[in-house]
Formats: C-alpha cells, structure tokens, sequence
C-alpha cells in the first residue's frame, strides 16, 4: 500500500470536516481550485500541519469512493492548469497533483504545503477555512493577527506563551519530587524544566505546575445516564500543581472502582468483579492530563454516570500525529515538555502503551475524536442493579461505612502507598496532624485499615 493510499484511508478516516482537508467529486474551476490552495495553505499552517489536502473523486458529504473523470493535465487558454494555478499564487509553493486507483476508481490529489513566513494568496486574495467553508481572510481579522502571529513566532505553545500570573510558587511541585526520590536544584529548575519563556517570563507549563494553577479539575458524579439527570457530588481537584490533581484523580478512581460479589455459579469461594478497569481508566487519565490543550487554559472533564465514566480532554491530535498512528500506540505529544516530565516522574511511558490498552479492553469504539476534543467512554460492568446510585453512593461509604472527603482522601493515600507515613499524609491531604491522628483513628475503628509493624518500618494493610 502506498502512501497516496494510506493518506487517503486516513483522510476518510475522520468523520467530521477537516480544515486542512476538503474532497471533491468531478467539480473542476480552475479560480476556485486556486482559492482553496491558499485557504489550505493558510489553514494548514494555523494547526500546525506540514501540507493540506484538495481530493477529487470522494463525495465531500458521505464520504464516497466515486473516482475523477476530469483532466487536471490540460490548458486554460493555452496555459497549463497547474502553470496558471502558480503563477497567481503568491508567494510560490511547492503544491503537486498525484493520482492512484483507489477502491478501484480514480482519485486525484493536490498536495499543498503549509503557508510559511507570509500567508498564501490567489490573485491577491488571502483564503482561510472556517469549519469546511472557504473565506475571504480579510473577514476574519482576529484570525488573520493569529495566523501572522504563527508565522512570526510558531504555535503558541504551553513553553511559549506567557501565564497571566507571574507571582508563581512552586512548593508543592518540590515536595512532589522529593516524594519520588527526587531532587529539584532551586536555582536551575525553572530553566530545567522550562518553566519561562524566551523573555524571561513564566509560560502556561509554570503555572500548571504551581501550587495554584489557576485551573479547575473536576469529576461530577450523576446519579442517571445524563447530565439533565439529578447531580450526586462533584469532586475538586484543581486549583493546585497539576501533578497534584492529576495524583488526586487517579486515587480516586480507585474508590469508584466498587468490587461486586459474583454470586453466580458459585461452589467454594465469592468472586469479585471490579466495577470497571482500573488500568484503562488509569491510561485515560494520563492521556488526558499529558495531552489535554493547555495553552488555551481549558481543563480536562471526568464525568460519572450511573453506567460509565466519561473522560474528555480539549484539544485534537498533535499535528504530526495520525489516527492509524494514535490507534496503535505511536506517541506524539501536544505537550512536549509536559511529556518529558511525565516520562521523568514515571507517570507515563514511551512504549505507547496507553490507547492499546484501552482499545483492546473495551474497543475503539469507546474512543470519539471530534469537535475538538477526545472523549474515552469506560462502561461499567455491572453484576448487581444498584437503583441509581453509582456503586453504593460511591466516595462517601465503603460497604457500609460512612466517610467524608479528608477519611477519603487519606484512605486513598494509604491505599496507592502503604508506606506512608502520618508526616506524609498530612503534606499529601493538606491536613493538620491532629487531624490525620483522628482519621487513622476513626479508619481502624472501622477496619479499614491495620497497622502491621512498627509505627518506622512497619506499612498500613487496607481492606480490599
């Protein structure tokens, strides 16, 4: 398979309209076919993309294999198309016709690069795409100074694109290395970790990793299969450094996770059946925390139904990326330098592993690319009915055994580390000591957790 072939498959791949790509059935007007080349151009260079695609012969609504009869090859008043089609574009690009046969009829592609320095014009007239309509530029001055704006300084970036709030502490993001074993230099670290930009000022990656991100992150629990259905709760885990939230989120997974008693078939032993898969939802999480479009300061979204669990990061594919290529595990992050630190911490890998294990848990279906956001559906696998709660009103009871949020919070700590220390607990939970002595208290009385060992070398066994 050639890669014609495959960059058709992938364009047909997308169910929504493209801004870099548009397909055409036999239509063939010469001016037209120049205002799209640069409303391509100037498109492909706003999301970042290296070229953009004119196909003929796929019906541009349902997506139909149909095939071009057309000669792209002859004169228009005693000019070649493709001379005639230069020479009226400004500045010069390297576009190119190629065909192939594919699904056995004729299809014929113009590639065309990405507008470089300056927009591309025809006839000295600037194009743009806004959805799959092509327009006048000049119409749309805010994209216009964006579309300059790239040209001049590159996608704006989580690296380069100043926060809004420069006076940044960063405790939290020290004592969150210090927990794994790692040493942040006070001096060097905002250059380390590319915390500021080329002017010397903080950019969105510091105020991410700040102990106040500015950002709200949370997980709203419904107790229907909708949001017009009542609301149970809604979790908070933003306003804190990302690694934080993003450590916060994932433990509360965990409690979500309810074990259920399979009673069927049963002879010797109770089998428990796990609400969901912790490993994919784990998977989701990263993704959509590492991947999510932070530089436009819109945060990812958790939503529990009584049915599933929606995960929605904003943003699209990196530009370089490829749906066959996500699909199977190629990683090409959004955020280069959030991944680094990722990789770093060990929170995630480079294996790619992450939307391999989702899909062959729960198949690609459960993952929706569309409207500028990715949406990870993880169903839940009930054995029992429950009425309408999600597990029994899960995150305030286990079993039986009422719980408020700190009892939460510190059970989830001492369940993701056993290891864990009351000095830790109370950096971790944001509690005083006394309080964290009550709630290990009140956790025991329970029996939900028992201390084996001594109070230096010995660890917290938790009730599964």
């Amino acid at each position: 398979m050639n890669e014609l072939t495959n960059l058709i498959k992938e364009c047909l791949s997308y169910d929504d309209e493209l801004e870099w790509v548009e397909f055409k059935n036999n239509y063939f007007d010469i001016d037209d076919i120049g205002e799209y080349i640069s409303a391509l151009s100037n498109s492909a260079a706003i999301i970042g993309k290296d070229n953009a695609y004119l196909i003929w012969g796929i019906d541009n609504k349902t997506h139909e294999v149909l095939g071009m009869q057309i000669n792209y090859n002859k004169d228009i008043n005693h000019e070649p198309i493709q001379h005639y089609l230069a020479r009226k574009t400004s500045p010069s690009i390297p576009f190119f016709f190629e065909e192939t046969t594919f699904n056995g009829k004729r299809i014929v592609v113009l590639s065309i690069p990405a507008a470089k320095i300056v927009p591309t014009d025809f006839g000295g007239t600037r194009f743009i795409r806004i959805g799959s309509s092509k327009e006048n530029l000049r119409k749309y001055p805010q994209r216009e100074a964006f579309l300059f704006s790239v040209l001049t300084y590159g996608l704006p970036t989580i690296n380069n694109k100043a926060s809004e709030y420069q006076d940044l502490t960063f405790n939290q993001l020290f004592m969150y290395y210090s927990s794994k074993g790692l040493t942040l230099n006070v001096d060097t670290f905002k250059v380390n970790l590319h915390l500021l930009t080329s002017d010397g000022k903080y950019n969105i990656m510091a105020q991410l990793l700040s102990d106040n991100s500015h950002i709200p992150i949370r997980l709203a629990i419904f107790d229907g299969k909708t949001k017009a259905s009542k609301m149970y709760s809604v979790k908070e885990f933003g306003y804190k450094c990302l690694l934080n939230s993003l450590y916060e989120v994932l433990n509360y997974g965990e409690i979500l996770n309810v074990p259920q008693a399979d009673e069927n078939n049963r002879v010797m032993e109770r089998k428990e059946v796990m609400l969901f898969d912790y490993d994919v939802y784990r998977e989701a999480v990263i993704n959509a925390f590492l991947h999510n479009k932070w530089v436009d300061l819109n945060e990812p979204m958790i939503t529990v139904y009584n049915d599933r669990i929606e995960i929605l990061s904003r943003g699209e594919l990196a530009p370089l990326q490829t749906l066959n290529g996500f699909y199977k595990g190629h990683s090409v992050p959004v955020n280069e330098k959030l991944s680094e630190l990722f990789l770093q911490l060990h929170i995630s890998e480079k294996t790619g592993r992450g939307i391999p294990t989702i899909t062959s848990t729960y198949g690609k279906d459960v993952i929706d690319i569309s409207n500028g956001t990715i949406l990870v559906t993880i169903p839940f696998n009930r054995i029992n009915k429950v009425g309408n709660k999600v597990g029994n009103k899960v995150g305030d009871k286990v079993g039986n055994k009422s719980l408020n949020t700190s009892h939460i919070k510190v059970l989830a700590e001492i369940r993701n580390n056993p290891n864990i220390t009351k000095n830790e607990l109370t950096i971790k939970c944001d509690l005083g000591k006394t309080s964290i002595d009550n709630i290990i208290s009140h956790l025991k009385k329970l029996g939900l957790i028992e201390r084996v060992g001594s109070n230096k070398t010995g660890y917290w066994k938790v009730e599964k």
